[in-house]
């Protein structure tokens, strides 16, 4: 069994470049960054490689003197992830003074007996450097104390040696080659090679938690993974980086992705719009996503249009009914109503819980891995074709203007969504109508709750995976 990584924590005041140096280190743009102070507010997780050793890199909220309630909520929680870290940089403004917050700040740390690093940022160039006089007012050795220009790619170098010698080498595991050779399945005399599609690893789920502005998911997300990790207030629109968070459940690795609130699109400004695009990038990511809604509030046309991205991304989908303890309507009576308003996600199961009081929880957990489950399915071929004869049976196929239309075979060439392409003589020729009756036949003999069915026709020869499945019909 691997050794946990190390953890690395990022601390600091507002606006010193935490989350630029986050991003340097991840090599990608995980979080946001911008000029308005605050703008990081959760702990965010990535699994990093510094000069080829892996740690996990934990971005947390700038720390801040104040007695507003998110701030307040930032603070506690980053001391929290210094205490569960092995390693801490601790930033500041290198075009500032240190001043006796950073410093009452920084023997905190210390105080933690953990490796400590005193990170000061934007020293842009070598007149800049004497700045750094100022910061051995800390006490803090040469060796531990860098100055740095993230934005000018300046004395990272040194920060990031130092990590790398206190993280472990990457033992060398020699491959093993298993020349056993393995008969060719059916499908793979169907489906020709330029076709096969890799799987995903079925053993891990990215699930997108999505709803409007404070309807819960970040209280959903801390319920999930039984420990507060996403910041909850009563004010709408706490969250604006997206959290991810990984934990182990029935053997599978689940990593939730706590989206940020998606308002009406006149009202979203700032940094809110960097998050919308956010969600959408994370979306592109997950299997399977959480439709969160207010049960103790009206249905409304954002709810609709934001379910309405987990359809257009072919997600795997559980609607979940939040905060149940303060809701009047019977079960049956909001369920309607959920049909009603989302009908385009007829195959999705409804769930009511409670993040507060913890209602149907673990029921939630269970019935993420089981559509999952349903999602990441492969359907053998030969079961896939006496089900659709048996359907050709019961509704025999349409003939257009006296056309005579016959499918060959059904095969599933791809999961996650399961995709299905049926082989004809005359492809272009097939009603959507009839194709929405094999997927609801389908449905009826294969458990594919909470999953979309897309389904695609194609002549005996032809290219079956198509980049943009134009004439898929999903279902």
């Amino acid at each position: 069994m691997n050794e946990p990584l190390v953890k690395i924590a990022l601390i600091g005041q507002p606006n010193v470049g935490k989350s630029s140096l986050f991003n340097r280190i991840a090599q990608q743009r995980i979080a946001i960054v911008s000029d308005l102070a605050g703008t990081t507010r959760d702990i965010r997780k990535h699994e990093v490689e510094v000069l080829g050793r892996k740690a996990l890199m934990l971005d947390t909220g700038g720390i801040d003197e104040t007695n507003d309630e998110i701030f307040s909520n930032v603070k506690r929680k980053a001391i929290d992830c210094a205490k569960e870290a092995d390693i801490i940089l601790f930033m500041v403004d290198g075009k500032k003074l240190p001043d006796d917050k950073d410093k009452e700040l920084f023997y905190e740390l210390q105080n933690l007996g953990k490796k400590l690093a005193l990170v000061v940022n934007k020293i842009d160039n070598d007149k800049e450097k004497e700045r750094l006089w100022s910061f051995y007012e800390f006490g803090i050795n040469d060796e531990n104390l860098f100055g740095i220009s993230v934005s000018h790619n300046r004395g990272t170098k040194s920060l990031f040696e130092w990590v790398a010698n206190l993280l472990p080498e990457e033992e060398k595991v020699e491959e093993v080659i298993n020349e056993e050779e393995v008969d060719e399945g059916l499908e793979d005399f169907l489906i020709p090679k330029e076709d096969t599609i890799i799987e995903e690893d079925n053993n891990e789920i990215n699930v997108a938690i999505i709803g409007r502005t404070n309807v819960g998911k970040s209280s959903i997300l801390n319920a999930l993974i039984g420990e507060e990790r996403s910041v909850v207030s009563s004010i709408s629109g706490t969250t604006i980086d997206p959290v991810d968070e990984s934990f182990e459940y029935k053997e599978k690795k689940i990593t939730f992705v706590d989206t940020a609130g998606l308002r009406r699109r006149g009202k979203i400004e700032g940094i809110e719009k960097y998050a919308l695009m956010r969600t959408k990038e994370m979306l592109k990511k997950a299997n399977l996503a959480l439709v969160i809604l207010d049960a103790s509030e009206e249905l409304v046309d954002l709810d609709e249009k934001i379910a309405g991205l987990v359809d257009e991304y072919g997600l795997g989908t559980i609607i979940v009914l939040n905060k149940w303890d303060e809701n009047s309507e019977t079960f049956k009576e909001l369920e309607k109503k959920v049909r009603r308003k989302f009908k385009f996600l007829f195959y999705a199961p409804i769930i009511a819980v409670s993040a507060k009081t913890g209602r149907s929880i673990d029921r939630l957990k269970d019935k993420i891995v089981e559509i999952y489950d349903n999602y990441s399915q492969r359907i053998p071929t030969s079961s896939l074709n006496k089900i659709v004869e048996e359907a050709v049976i019961r509704h025999a196929l349409p003939s257009p203007n006296g056309a005579y239309l016959r499918i060959y075979y059904a095969t599933q060439f791809q999961s996650n969504p399961p995709r299905i392409a049926l082989i004809m003589n005359k492809p272009n020729l097939l009603h959507f109508s009839y194709k929405r009756y094999l997927i609801n036949f389908l449905r009826d003999n294969i458990n594919f709750e909470g999953t979309p069915i897309h389904v695609l026709t194609r002549k005996k020869g032809e290219r079956i995976y198509d980049e943009e499945l134009e004439d898929t019909f999903q279902g």
